[in-house]
C-alpha cells in the first residue's frame, strides 16, 4: 500500500526478494495541474508496469473493499505513504500485521510530513522506522530503525530520494525477520514523541524576523513541493534556492542590503538571505541574479 514515489521502491524491493504481492492499493486517481488532467498515483503506474491487480478504494473502512482484502487473505501488509490511517477492521485481517515504512526516527515526526519538518527543523539526521501499524498516528511498536545523515545541501526531494531507498532494504530485512520468527517489537516512548503534521499555506511564508539559517533550512524543506513563499516588490515569489551570507547589523529584517552577481540578499532576524533560484507568481524559474535584474526594489529598501 502507497501513493506517492516514496512507495515504489519498496513495492520493487519485495518482489525482487521473492514475495508473492496479492494486491496493490493506493488512492484514487486525482486531477493534476492548470487543466486538471487524471492523473494515477506513481505507486499505480509501477504496479501496472509489473502486472499487479491496483485497489484505489474511496474509503478504506468500506465493507466491499475490506471483503476484497479478507478475500485475498494477505498473511502480512506492507505499506509507505498511504496517506490513510488504516482503522481497526483493516489491521485486523493481516496475521502478521500491517508493517509501515516511516521515514523518521520514531517517535520523533510522527505524522504526514516528516521528511520536510525534518530539514525544516534542522535535523542533521534522520531515518527510517519499520514499524506494526496500530489505530493512532505512527504510535505502533517498532522492529527496526535506520539511520541517514541529512547533507547541508539536500532539500526534501533529495532526502526522499534516499530514504525511500533505505526504507526498501528496511522493509525486505523487517519481512525477513518475521519469516525467520525473530521479529521483535519495542514500543515507542510517547514522551519523545515529536509530530510532522501535514504542510498548510501558512508553513511556507517566510518571516524576514527569523534568522538566515532557519530560512534557509524552511526553503530546503519545501523543495520541491510546495514551495517557499515571500513577497517581494508587492509580488508572490516562490523560493527554491537560498543561502546564508553575512548581513548588515543596521540594517532591518526584511531590506534588500545588495543585489550580488548570484541574486538579492536580503536582511533577516540574523545574517541575510542570499535568494539563489526563485519562481514570480505565474512565472517560470529562474536564477537570484537574471530575477534581481529585473527587480524594481532598490537596495535599502524593504521588499
Amino acid at each position: 500500500m502507497g501513493t506517492p514515489e516514496f512507495a515504489v521502491p519498496s513495492l520493487h524491493a519485495l518482489l525482487d526478494a521473492g514475495h508473492e504481492v496479492l494486491a496493490v492499493v493506493t488512492q484514487p486517481d486525482k486531477p493534476v495541474g492548470r487543466k486538471q488532467v487524471l492523473t494515477p498515483p506513481p505507486l499505480k503506474v509501477a504496479a501496472l508496469e509489473r502486472g499487479l491487480p491496483v485497489l484505489q478504494p474511496e474509503r478504506v473502512r468500506d465493507e466491499g473493499f475490506l471483503a476484497e482484502i479478507r478475500r485475498l487473505a494477505p498473511e502480512l501488509v506492507a505499506y509507505a505513504a498511504y496517506g490513510k490511517i488504516l482503522p481497526k477492521s483493516f489491521l485486523d485481517i493481516p496475521p502478521h500485521g500491517c508493517l509501515n515504512v516511516h521515514a523518521s526516527l520514531l517517535p520523533k515526526y510522527r505524522g504526514a510530513a516528516p521528511i520536510q519538518w525534518a530539514l525544516i527543523n534542522g535535523e542533521t539526521v534522520t531515518g527510517i522506522s519499520i514499524m506494526r501499524a496500530d489505530e493512532g498516528l505512527d504510535t505502533g511498536p517498532v522492529l527496526l530503525q535506520r539511520e541517514e545523515p541529512i547533507h547541508p545541501d539536500d532539500t526534501a526531494g533529495t532526502l526522499s530520494e534516499r530514504l525511500a531507498r533505505l526504507g526498501a532494504e528496511a522493509l525486505v530485512e523487517a519481512v525477513r525477520l518475521i519469516e525467520l520468527g525473530r521479529a521483535v517489537y519495542t514500543p515507542q516512548d510517547d514522551a519523545q514523541a515529536t509530530y510532522a503534521p501535514m504542510l498548510k499555506p501558512e508553513h511556507t511564508v517566510l518571516n524576514w524576523n527569523e534568522p538566515a539559517e532557519a530560512l534557509r533550512n524552511r526553503v530546503r524543506g519545501l523543495n520541491p513541493k510546495p514551495g517557499a513563499v515571500a513577497s517581494i516588490g508587492g509580488r508572490e515569489v516562490k523560493v527554491w534556492r537560498a543561502a546564508v551570507v553575512e548581513g548588515d547589523p543596521n540594517a532591518e529584517p526584511g531590506v534588500l542590503i545588495a543585489l550580488s552577481r548570484e541574486g538579492p540578499v536580503v536582511q533577516t532576524g540574523r545574517g541575510a538571505l542570499l535568494l539563489l533560484e526563485v519562481q514570480p507568481a505565474g512565472g517560470r524559474r529562474q536564477s537570484g541574479a537574471e530575477f534581481a535584474r529585473g527587480w524594481r526594489v532598490a537596495v535599502g529598501q524593504k521588499v
